[in-house]
């Protein structure tokens, strides 16, 4: 397992190129979906802010290799639907 500080990081990665992209494909794509795309740049914004701090707060009685494990496949999963989203604009 990396150490948490890593961890951060790289989820704060992943979320700003993520953010950069939502708005470039916002500038970029139809205005029909202003709407859907602040929708979306707050989902972004939300994930960010959820993963990175139940990277510090890991849950009680849970051992630390299944509950770190665990989170990085939510993470994958949340930041594969905000992917599709993406590219439905």
């Amino acid at each position: 397992m990396a150490n948490k500080r890593t961890l951060k990081h790289a989820i704060n990665l992943v979320c700003d190129e993520l953010f950069t992209e939502a708005v470039a494909a916002s500038l970029y794509g139809n205005d029909d979906n202003q709407g859907n795309t602040e929708a979306l740049l707050y989902s972004i914004i939300k994930t960010q802010s959820n993963f990175t701090s139940r990277v510090s707060h890991p849950e009680p009685g849970m051992p630390a290799k299944q509950y770190y494990k665990d989170l990085r496949e939510k993470f994958s999963a949340q930041i594969g639907e905000i992917v599709d989203q993406i590219n439905n604009l």
